[in-house]
């Protein structure tokens, strides 16, 4: 079976659900199976339930995942609509990786690439917004706002224009028209193409990603509070500043004990509603003989939660 896609940080996801308990494991970001298929390999005392809203990526999974049909579940949306609708108990360990697959950049129609001859981006191609509407009937404001809060694109207001200007004279149709429309305002130098950004920003907007890791760690506090996730080891990989700090903020709510103002002379809180601990403070990143074999692992950062049990 040809693999398109090479999970990222694999040894370490593996390491960090060292200690899993038996009951099931939440693969939230399925993609093609590269995660799901090694944690059943290696702990052979869970179960495995695999989420992703990419219709291809699910079919693919379960041919993959055939050797392990008594063990594994896969249900097609998006986590954060997902993980409240299981049934299944309990949830022992949590992934995401929060990354577009290999086969999704790479593949020309699916329009995520600069040489596309589409303007897709959507990770479910049944849904209702792609590339093609944001980038030609978005206002002037709405594609600023994106390319600065969800690109972190430095000439947002220079490229917003350039792309409002460019589809005065008819709709902008490809990916690699609109790459060419970013480079004629953000010149290249170095190894990174300057319509990297603005097209993160734009692929952000039409799969609403930062809204579903908001709603992702918003789901895993309630049902924690809740009480179903007593123990449970929650493992999350982002690639880049925004999906990171989304985590790693969420991360230090959950693990600080004391709620006290800021400005109180002590505690009066009782200093015990921590849900419970980082597995390590700063984030675990690919290693250089991993970098060597997959050049996107790159920007990949692995943070890994316990809730108390």
């Amino acid at each position: 079976m040809n693999i398109p896609h090479i999970p990222v940080l694999l040894n370490e996801v593996l390491e960090g659900f060292s200690t899993i308990k038996a009951g099931y494991f939440v693969d939230c970001t399925l993609g093609y199976a590269g995660h799901s298929e090694a944690m059943l390999q290696r702990y052979e005392h869970i179960r495995h339930i695999g989420i992703d809203r990419d219709d291809e990526a699910l079919a693919f999974s379960k041919k993959r995942l055939t050797p392990f049909d008594d063990r594994s579940t896969l249900y097609k949306g998006t986590f954060a609509t997902s993980l409240p609708m299981l049934e299944e108990r309990p949830i022992t360990g949590i992934l995401a990786d929060f990354g577009v697959s290999s086969l999704q950049l790479d593949k020309m129609e699916r329009g995520f690439s600069f040489e596309s001859q589409t303007l897709d981006m959507r990770m479910d191609s049944t849904a209702p917004l792609s590339a093609y509407e944001v980038v030609n009937h978005y206002g002037q404001e709405q594609l600023e706002y994106i390319l600065d809060h969800y690109g972190e694109v430095r000439s947002y207001k220079k490229v917003a224009a350039a792309i409002v200007e460019a589809r005065s004279h008819g709709a902008i149709e490809s990916g690699k028209q609109l790459a060419d429309i970013i480079s004629t305002v953000i010149p290249r130098g170095g190894k990174i193409h300057p319509a990297t950004l603005s097209f993160q920003g734009i692929r952000i907007e039409v799969n609403n990603e930062l809204g579903e890791i908001e709603g992702l760690l918003d789901v895993l506090e309630e049902k924690f509070k809740a009480g179903e996730l007593n123990g449970t080891i929650v493992s999350l990989i982002t690639f880049h500043s925004l999906e990171d700090r989304l985590v790693k903020n969420r991360y230090k709510k959950w693990a600080t004990a004391c709620i006290c103002e800021a400005e109180a002379m002590r505690c009066t809180c009782g200093k015990n509603h921590e849900l419970g601990k980082m597995l390590v403070r700063k984030p675990i990143t690919a290693t250089k003989t991993e970098l060597k074999i997959n050049a996107r692992s790159r920007s990949a950062k692995l943070r890994t939660f316990i809730f108390k049990g």
